[in-house]
């Protein structure tokens, strides 16, 4: 008999108990043998599986340990299935990198919805087959996957008209785990650029490029240019997609470079466009209070029309 503890959070992510031959599976390496290596296929409930040793590389194997490792998880292929012994044989070497990225986009795309489904599963003390039976299976023949239908009842509620709910306790767990879990969530965009004008307007010139590149923002991503010191300037935009944040830097860059070069000056992109972390900003904060600091050791000695530069950037 199964310990209740692990049915109520464990079970396959697909309907199938076995995957299909031809399919490809994600499993995780357990055991390196003279025959081959023991696997478990992560998405159908850790069922044993094996690579048979003339199934790992088209090449002639010189090392296992170089081709495979135990802890790995890697893209397999199904050969065959004996569904009364539970054998599952598997091949690496028929696998090719279009086959990985689609297997591990689907993976990636299952294990969101079965930590949804361990969620709701823990909070309302629903066996997880249960779910997965009248929630997760019907919408995966309905959208293809899960995650897709969740994703989309954020904005469409209706979708859940669709699903049989036994209580309301799990209907609400679902609603708002899934809020939670999937409403999308901005991403910083940032450039590091230097930006110099020597020219006898030059503080004024390097403010009107920096303004230039403020004037690229759009209803949705507002571009902010900070300064850290002269002359390295940073530009930043939250965005919900990332293509686009970075698209819209590249712009502003475009302009700044055209804009200050027709004032005999120059711009260098010190770190292009890119998504950036809390972590990158604490570095940022770090070097701009740095820079902050030597400033001020430094500031009797400055005049005025020195420091004027410093109040170039605008925004946060």
């Amino acid at each position: 008999m199964d310990d209740p503890s692990q049915s109520l959070t464990n079970c396959r992510f697909y309907e199938e108990k076995f995957p299909e031959i031809d399919s490809f599976v994600m499993v995780n390496v357990k055991q390196i043998a003279e025959m081959g290596a023991y696997v478990k296929l992560l998405e159908y409930d850790n069922i044993d599986g094996m690579i048979l040793l003339s199934e790992l590389s088209r090449r002639r194997i010189r090392s296992i340990q170089k081709l495979i490792r135990v802890g790995r998880n890697e893209v397999v292929v199904v050969l065959r299935v004996d569904k009364e012994k539970g054998y599952i044989d598997l091949s690496k070497r028929r696998v090719s990198p279009e086959d990985i990225i689609k297997c591990e986009e689907r993976y990636n795309k299952s294990k969101v919805v079965h930590s949804i489904m361990r969620h709701v599963a823990e909070k309302t003390h629903t066996p997880i087959l249960d779910l997965y039976t009248d929630i997760g299976w019907p919408l995966n023949k309905k959208y293809g996957h899960a995650v897709d239908a969740f994703k989309l009842s954020i904005t469409n509620p209706d979708i859940w008209k669709e699903v049989t709910f036994k209580s309301d306790v799990i209907k609400d767990e679902f609603h708002s785990y899934i809020g939670k879990r999937l409403t999308p969530q901005p991403t910083k965009v940032r450039s590091d650029v230097e930006v110099t004008c020597f020219g006898y307007e030059g503080i004024d010139a390097v403010k009107t490029a920096l303004r230039t590149a403020e004037a690229k923002s759009t209803e949705e991503t507002q571009v902010k240019v900070k300064l850290v010191s002269p002359p390295l300037y940073v530009l930043t935009c939250q965005t919900l997609d990332k293509t686009v944040g970075i698209e819209v830097l590249e712009h502003a860059i475009k302009e700044i470079e055209s804009n200050i070069r027709s004032a005999g000056g120059s711009c260098t992109v010190k770190m292009a466009p890119k998504a950036v972390t809390e972590n990158d900003d604490a570095e940022l904060q770090k070097l701009m209070d740095q820079r902050e600091r030597e400033n001020q050791e430094i500031s009797g000695d400055e005049d005025d029309s020195e420091s004027d530069e410093g109040v170039v950037a605008t925004g946060d």
